[in-house]
Formats: structure tokens, C-alpha cells, sequence
């Protein structure tokens, strides 16, 4: 079996074309076409013997399918080396390129406005194969890569190792050089957890779905998760941003006549008030088979007037991609695309 080259460290990577009977240099040389190029193809990488990149997996995985938004959202599905699938997205702006991750093959926390968690938990995402989504997405759109947000199919924290390994190949300047500043992973909400990511050195952004302003009605919309008190939640967050003076985000999905009324309002910015934090609305976006809808535009205004009002420093997400159901909550494990070789 030939080794994973996303896998390794820059260290490791060296030793192991040393032990392939090349220079150490050569390592570096690597490592540039991979991270720095997202070159994948051994034949395109004309400053080094065939045989040393051949030596490596690369890619273990392949896209399927492609659909792309009006907005230039791109949406890859992407299919495992075992045959399941998972879906990842890039999305551009002028000035950054933020790629969405995946990081299991669909999701336990069952959420009642997500499709992630519609088909259940199949299995956990290595560190590599969370990381080739990277480079499928880059190549998709030719561009770098500077953003990177763990909000895809899955929940980070309940693959921990993989995920932190592949945030430390994230923000490694000799791997794919992202600034730990421009890396967000988001969480349901796992106490032990997040105090042990605070402990990581890591200081990226740590976002919460909370979703709800009380545990009862958490627990109706994160059957898995709602569990959990909310106070516990947030306690940890706040020791994240005790650990790495980076603000907490938290996000929530407004979903018509459930979660968006004043009353929820006044509640979740009474929660806001005891933490570092931005929140961020989102207005529901619809999937299959949920009867769930979208509140109005004007009630998701009024929401976000009524948090400001009380002191909380609120942003309305912008949807990205809806048109081709790559939106927030939209993404899926398995699902039949048009094939786009574009």
C-alpha cells in the first residue's frame, strides 16, 4: 500500500521520500505542487522523477458530480475510495475563496432542519480525505483556497482527531498555509470537546449551532444534541475564548413560526450577553422532505433589529448556492447530480 501523502506531516513526508531512495529536498518540492499548486497528477510535476510522486496517494477520491450556482458557488460530489459519497462547496468573493467541509459520511445529531443527518451516521472522514476536498475544490475553480469553514455533512467534533489534524494541515505555512484566522469549525455543541480544542494552540474560530434560546426548545430541534444545556455549552465556549481571545460565533437557523419570534429574541440575546460572541442569523433554507419553511425577510429583519437593540453584535448570513441546494443545512451524504465536466 502506497501512503497517503496528505496525511503526513512536512517531517514525515521527508522521511518517507528518503526512504523511497530520494534527497530530502525533494520533499519540499513535493509539498509544493500539492499544497501550494493543488497539482495532483505526477506527470504535470515536471521538476521531479515520476516515480517519487507515483510513490504516494494523493487523491483517494474522485468528484462525480458538479453543479455550479448562479452566485459561482460550486458544488462537488465526491466519492470515497469505499463508494460512499459526500458533498463539499466552494464559495468566491473578490477577495478570498472559502471552501465548506465535510467531515463524516452523513451525521448522528439528526437535526430537524438539516439533510446532513437525514440518512444517519455511516462513518467517520479521515484527516486525508477531509483534506482532498481542498484540493478538489481548488481545482474546480482554479483559485487558492484562503478560507476553509467545517460546516459540512457531519459533526467536527465528534471525528475530533481527523478534524484537528486537518486543521493543523490547514494553517501549517509549509502545507496549505491558511491563517488559523480564516478557519471556522462549527460545532452542535460538545462541551468536553470544545475544552479540549481550547487546549489545541489552535486559534481559529469556534462556532456554535445553537439554534434555540432554551433547552426544551433545543432539544425539539437537535434531538441528539438538545440534550445538552445550553449553559454548559456556552460555559465551555467561553473557555475557548478565554484560551485564544477569539470571539465565539453563534449561529442560528430562523425557522418560520418556531424559533423567530420576539420572545425568542429577547431570549437568545440574554444568552448572547454572557459570552464573547457574534451571532449569525440564517434564514432556513428548505430541504426534502421537511415541511419546515423560511420566516419572511421582514421577520428576519426585526430579529436581527431586536438583537442589536439589546446590545448583541448581530450579522444576517447571506445565502450562497441555494439554487443548487449547496446553502447551510442543504447539503447531503448521497444524492444524484448532473454530471458538469466544465
Amino acid at each position: 500500500m502506497t501512503p497517503a501523502l496528505l496525511a503526513m506531516t512536512v517531517e514525515e513526508l521527508t522521511d518517507a521520500v528518503q526512504q523511497l531512495g530520494h534527497p530530502a529536498y525533494r520533499a519540499r518540492q513535493l509539498a509544493d505542487w500539492v499544497y501550494a499548486k493543488a497539482v495532483t497528477d505526477p506527470a504535470a510535476m515536471t521538476n521531479l522523477p515520476k516515480a517519487l510522486a507515483q510513490g504516494f496517494d494523493i487523491l483517494t477520491s474522485r468528484v462525480v458530480a458538479r453543479a455550479d450556482g448562479r452566485d459561482g458557488t460550486i458544488k462537488l460530489l465526491i466519492e470515497l475510495a469505499d463508494g460512499e459519497r459526500i458533498e463539499c462547496v466552494m464559495m468566491p468573493s473578490p477577495k478570498r475563496v472559502t471552501a465548506c467541509l465535510s467531515t463524516q459520511v452523513g451525521c448522528s445529531m439528526a437535526c430537524v432542519f438539516c439533510a446532513s443527518g437525514m440518512e444517519g451516521l455511516r462513518r467517520n472522514l479521515s484527516a486525508g480525505e477531509i483534506l482532498e476536498q481542498i484540493l478538489h475544490l481548488s481545482q474546480a475553480c482554479k483559485r487558492r483556497i484562503t478560507n476553509a469553514v467545517f460546516m459540512g455533512v457531519g459533526e467536527p467534533l465528534a471525528n475530533y482527531d481527523a478534524t484537528i489534524a486537518a486543521v493543523r494541515a490547514l494553517v501549517d505555512p509549509q502545507r496549505f498555509n491558511i491563517s488559523a484566522r480564516h478557519v471556522t469549525v462549527s460545532t452542535v455543541g460538545l462541551p468536553k470537546k470544545i475544552r479540549r480544542l481550547a487546549r489545541e494552540g489552535l486559534p481559529i474560530t469556534l462556532a456554535i449551532s445553537l439554534h434555540a434560546p432554551n433547552d426544551a426548545l433545543r432539544k425539539q430541534l437537535l434531538p441528539t444534541a438538545g440534550g445538552t444545556p445550553i449553559a454548559d455549552i456556552l460555559a465551555a465556549a467561553q473557555e475557548f475564548f478565554e484560551a485564544h481571545k477569539r470571539e465565539i460565533t453563534i449561529e442560528y437557523v430562523l425557522l418560520g413560526g418556531v424559533n423567530d419570534s420576539m420572545v425568542c429574541a429577547d431570549a437568545l440575546a440574554k444568552l448572547a450577553r454572557t459570552i464573547r460572541c457574534n451571532v449569525n442569523l440564517i434564514r432556513f433554507n428548505p430541504v426534502d422532505p421537511s415541511t419546515l419553511v423560511p420566516p419572511t425577510i421582514a421577520t428576519v429583519k426585526a430579529f436581527a433589529q431586536r438583537l442589536g437593540k439589546r446590545g448583541v453584535n448581530v450579522h444576517v448570513r447571506r445565502p450562497r448556492g441555494r439554487d443548487v441546494a449547496a446553502a447551510c443545512g442543504q447539503l447531503r451524504r448521497n444524492r444524484p447530480l448532473q454530471s458538469d465536466s466544465r
